[in-house]
Parts: structure tokens; C-alpha cells; sequence
């Protein structure tokens, strides 16, 4: 898939099999959000790659306590990715923000489907998330920045929606 057709035909997904992403597809979207680029090339971000069903159902919980909901705000995937930035850096979210849109672009390239999950900054700022993160031996002043979610799509590909249309304002 050419790096235009992939930015025009992703999708968030919401609904995930319980099929693990292999090995080498895994690291090749890691890798991928590696390759974000970063302002002043500083590579804050952190990412944070959940495979334990055990620790993933505990972030999910955390953030649907977050959300003030009793559901599952993962969709069922079974990896989640969290990205996470020095808070020391003022451009963490938008360098953070640049992996997630690796993360997402790299799975879908790969046949992978992924949705980006807000609440990673409330989660991760909880006594519990810090402990969790501790005793998952993620260091640092961190902030949670966005949770990727990746497995493959139960169901069929909803269509984009239309654009709006003033999304482009054009000055020549």
C-alpha cells in the first residue's frame, strides 16, 4: 500500500477479534512510531506496548473508571499501546500525538487495525497508573499522551465520512 492510499483508507476500529498481531508486524509498527518525528529531535515519547491480558485489562479498567463508565473502552483488542512523553518537554503532546499517527498509519500499512483511546494522561496521572507504571519499569516524569489499540477488525469497514466543507482554507 503506497503512503497515500494508506492515509485515505484508514479507520478507527471498535470492535476487535481476539487475534494476537504477530511478532515482527508488532515491531514493525513500533519501529514506525520510533521514526515520528520530534521536535528539536528530542524523542520524548515513550512507548508503552501491552500484550498481558491480565495488565491490559487493569488499564482498561482504570480508564473506564476515568470515564465514569463500566465497559471495555479498549473494544476487545487485545494490544495496547500507550504513549507516554517527558513532562519536562512543552512539545510532549504534539510529539506524542505525531507517534500515535505513526502507530495508526504503520498498522493499517500492515493490515492491522487500531483506534486511538483518549484518557492516557488521566489514567497515568492516578496514584494507581503511577504504580502501575513503576511496576512495569517505565521511569520518568511521564504523560500519558494517547492509548493505541491494535488487534484486527471484527466485522466489516465502516466508509469515511464526508469532509466538511471548509476543512480546507485555501490562499494563494
Amino acid at each position: 500500500m503506497d503512503a497515500i492510499d494508506c492515509l485515505m483508507t484508514r479507520r478507527s476500529t471498535r470492535a476487535f477479534t481476539e487475534k494476537m498481531v504477530d511478532d515482527e508486524t508488532l515491531w514493525k509498527i513500533l519501529d514506525a512510531g520510533t521514526m515520528a518525528p520530534t521536535a528539536m529531535n528530542r524523542q520524548s515519547p515513550v512507548i508503552l506496548c501491552v500484550k498481558n491480558k491480565k495488565i491490559r485489562d487493569k488499564m482498561s479498567k482504570l480508564n473506564a473508571e476515568v470515564l465514569g463508565k463500566d465497559i471495555d473502552p479498549f473494544y476487545g483488542a487485545p494490544i495496547v499501546l500507550v504513549v507516554l512523553a517527558d513532562r519536562s518537554n512543552p512539545n510532549r503532546v504534539y510529539d506524542g500525538s505525531l507517534v500515535m499517527g505513526n502507530l495508526m498509519n504503520a498498522a493499517h500499512a500492515l493490515g492491522v487495525s487500531s483506534c486511538w483511546i483518549h484518557r492516557a494522561k488521566e489514567v497515568f496521572d492516578t496514584d494507581e497508573g503511577k504504580k502501575l507504571l513503576k511496576d512495569l519499569g517505565v521511569d520518568g516524569d511521564l504523560q500519558g499522551i494517547g492509548n493505541c489499540i491494535l488487534g484486527y477488525r471484527k466485522g466489516e469497514e465502516t466508509p469515511a465520512r464526508p469532509r466538511k466543507a471548509d476543512y480546507i482554507m485555501l490562499v494563494e
